[in-house]
C-alpha cells in the first residue's frame, strides 16, 4: 500500500486538473467537419440496420456504424426527417409539395428554396451535358406511353413528333442573383433522373452531423451513398434475373462515394405482347431498350445518378464521351445483347464474390427451380419498418437445407427470428454477406421475388423430394408471423398459392423450369 502526504495528494489533483484541461483543449483544435470523428481506440463501432418500405416509393436500407444505440437512432432520426422535408420540395407526386406548387404557376417569377433551385439547376445542366438525353419534361413522353398500354395502341408518329417538339421547348427561367424560378409553359414535368440520389446524399449528410459515427450506408430502392470510414461491399443485380437472390453480375468494394443503377427491367408497359421501357429517349419519343442496366459509382450522387440514367437513353459511345467529362466516374453498361462496358478504373473497385461449390451427385433437379414470391404489409401512408424476414428451406426430417435470404436490422434482435436463428445462429454469425448492399434498378415498395435453384447451402443440388419452404416474419418485441409449405420437388411444375398475415400480405411458390438468366 502507497500513502500519500496531503501535499502529494494536491500535487496529484493539480496535475490530473490541468491533465484533463490539456485534452479538452487538444480535442476543441482537433475538430473535423463532423463532430463524431473520435479516435477508434476510445470506442468500439457497431453496425445497426434499419429497413423501411414506403420511401420515395420503394425501399430503404440504412447502415449506420456508431459506438452506441442512442447514436444510431439519432443518426437514423435525422436521416428520415431529411428525407421527409426533401420529398416534400422536390416530389412530383405530392400536389402539395413546394415543386407541384411551383408547377401550378405561370410567368412569373417566384421565389423558391435553395433546393429546389439546386435541383432545377442541375437539370439544366445535364440537358446541356448529355445533349437531351435527360429532361425533366420526359414525361410528357412517358405519359404517352402509358396512355398507348391502357388503350393496347401504340402512339402515331405525329403523337412523338408532337410529344418531343414540347420536351424541346424551354420550361423554365432561372435568376440566381434572387432565387428565382419563371415556369414557363404546361408540359408534365418530373424530377426523376438523379432526384433520389440527391435526396440520399442530403440524408446522409444530415445524419453523420446528428450524431459520432463511424459512418453511414443509405440505399433507396438500389441508389445509395457511403459515407465515413466504411468500406461497403455492393452487388449489381442480374438485369435478366428477376429474384433478389440472384447472383451479382458484379461486386465492388465502396468507400465515400455514390453508386447509382438505372434499367428497364423492373418496370415499362406490355403492349400487344411487346414490353417497353419505362425509361424514354426525350430526342426521339421512343423507349430506350438497348442497354439493359448502367451501373456508375462516382464521387458526387448526383453525378452517378444521372450518369446512370442518361446511359440507358445514349448509345454506348456517347455514354463513354459523357462520362470522360465527369472527374471519377466508374461505370459498368450491360446491352441487351449481353455485351459488358465497362470504364478503365472499373476494375480497381472489383471485389470477388465468394463462390460455391457445385455438386451433381444426386441429378434429378438440374433444370427446375423454385421461384417465392411475396409482399409485405404496407401501410397507405409514411415510411413503414420492414419486418425481419427469414426464408429457407428444410428437407421432410426439418434438417436446414438452405437459406433462401433474411432480412435484418440490427443484431441484437436476430433471435427474434426464432425458428430460422435456432438452425442457422452459428453460419450468421460467421457469414457476413447476409449484410451486403444490393444496387438495382428501382422496384415498387415491399414486393420481392426470390428463388431457390435447388442447392444446399455448400451448392451441392438436393434430392428430388418433399421439402419445407418456411416464410418467417418478426418484428422487434412486435409480432410473429411463420408461413409453413410443403412441396414436392420432382419432374412437375405447380404453382401454390399462400395464406397471407399480418406481416406478409401474400405469398406464392413457383416450381418452374429453371430460366436462362447468363
Amino acid at each position: 500500500m502507497i500513502i500519500h502526504s496531503s501535499e502529494s495528494i494536491k500535487e496529484i489533483k493539480s496535475m490530473k486538473l490541468l491533465t484533463c484541461l490539456f485534452a479538452t483543449i487538444l480535442l476543441l483544435c482537433t475538430g473535423s467537419t463532423y463532430p463524431n470523428k473520435i479516435p477508434k481506440s476510445r470506442e468500439t463501432n457497431h453496425l445497426y440496420i434499419s429497413h423501411y418500405e414506403n420511401v420515395l416509393g420503394t425501399s430503404m436500407e440504412l447502415k449506420i456504424s456508431a459506438s452506441s444505440p442512442e447514436d444510431a437512432a439519432a443518426a437514423e432520426a435525422a436521416a428520415l426527417q431529411e428525407i421527409t422535408r426533401m420529398a416534400k420540395i422536390l416530389s412530383g407526386y405530392d400536389p402539395n409539395s413546394e415543386f407541384s406548387r411551383w408547377l401550378r404557376t405561370s410567368g412569373q417569377p417566384i421565389k423558391v428554396s435553395s433546393e429546389l433551385f439546386e435541383v432545377l439547376n442541375l437539370f439544366d445542366r445535364w440537358r446541356i451535358l448529355s445533349h437531351g438525353a435527360l429532361d425533366a419534361s420526359a414525361e410528357v413522353i412517358t405519359k404517352l406511353w402509358k396512355q398507348a398500354a391502357s388503350t393496347r395502341k401504340l402512339p402515331t408518329q405525329q403523337e412523338l413528333t408532337d410529344a418531343v417538339k414540347e420536351v424541346q421547348q424551354p420550361h423554365w427561367i432561372l435568376n440566381s442573383a434572387t432565387q428565382t424560378a419563371t415556369h414557363l409553359d404546361q408540359a408534365q414535368l418530373m424530377l426523376n433522373s438523379f432526384a433520389k440520389s440527391y435526396i440520399i446524399k442530403r440524408a446522409s449528410d444530415a445524419a453523420m452531423l446528428s450524431a459520432r459515427l463511424n459512418g453511414i450506408v443509405i440505399n433507396i430502392g438500389g441508389d445509395l451513398v457511403v459515407t465515413g470510414q466504411l468500406n461497403e461491399t455492393v452487388q449489381i443485380s442480374n438485369p435478366k434475373a428477376d429474384a433478389e437472390n440472384e447472383n451479382p453480375v458484379d461486386q465492388l468494394l465502396i468507400n465515400n462515394k455514390a453508386v447509382a443503377t438505372s434499367g428497364n427491367y423492373r418496370r415499362g408497359e406490355l403492349i400487344d405482347g411487346h414490353w417497353y421501357s419505362h425509361i424514354v429517349d426525350p430526342r426521339t419519343g421512343e423507349p430506350a431498350d438497348d442497354i439493359l442496366s448502367a451501373t456508375v459509382v462516382a464521387p458526387s450522387a448526383t453525378d452517378a445518378g444521372a450518369l446512370a440514367t442518361a446511359f440507358n437513353v445514349m448509345n454506348p459511345s456517347e455514354s463513354i464521351q459523357l462520362a470522360s467529362t465527369i472527374p471519377g466516374a466508374e461505370y459498368l453498361i450491360i446491352t441487351k445483347d449481353g455485351e459488358r462496358i465497362v470504364s478503365k478504373g472499373w476494375s480497381d473497385l472489383q471485389t470477388p464474390p465468394v463462390k460455391q461449390t457445385e455438386n451433381r451427385e444426386y441429378g434429378g433437379l438440374d433444370d427446375f427451380e423454385l421461384v417465392i414470391n411475396l409482399e409485405i404489409n404496407l401501410q397507405k401512408e409514411g415510411f413503414v419498418k420492414r419486418p425481419y424476414v427469414a426464408v429457407w428451406v428444410e428437407d421432410e426430417n426439418h434438417a436446414a437445407i438452405r437459406t433462401i435470404s433474411v432480412w435484418h436490422g440490427s443484431d441484437r434482435y436476430m433471435p427474434e427470428l426464432k425458428s430460422w436463428f435456432l438452425k442457422y445462429r452459428g453460419r450468421y454469425n460467421t457469414d457476413r454477406s447476409f449484410t451486403n448492399s444490393i444496387t438495382s434498378a428501382t422496384r415498387p415498395a415491399g414486393k420481392y421475388t426470390l428463388k431457390w435453384d435447388g442447392k444446399d447451402d455448400e451448392g451441392n443440388l438436393v434430392k428430388p423430394g418433399k421439402y419445407f419452404i418456411k416464410i418467417e416474419a418478426s418484428r422487434e418485441h412486435g409480432t410473429y408471423q411463420l408461413i409453413r409449405q410443403e412441396i414436392d420437388c420432382d419432374q412437375t411444375p405447380k404453382i401454390i398459392n399462400l395464406t397471407g398475415n399480418i406481416e406478409i400480405a401474400t405469398a406464392s411458390l413457383d416450381y418452374r423450369k429453371k430460366t436462362n438468366n447468363n
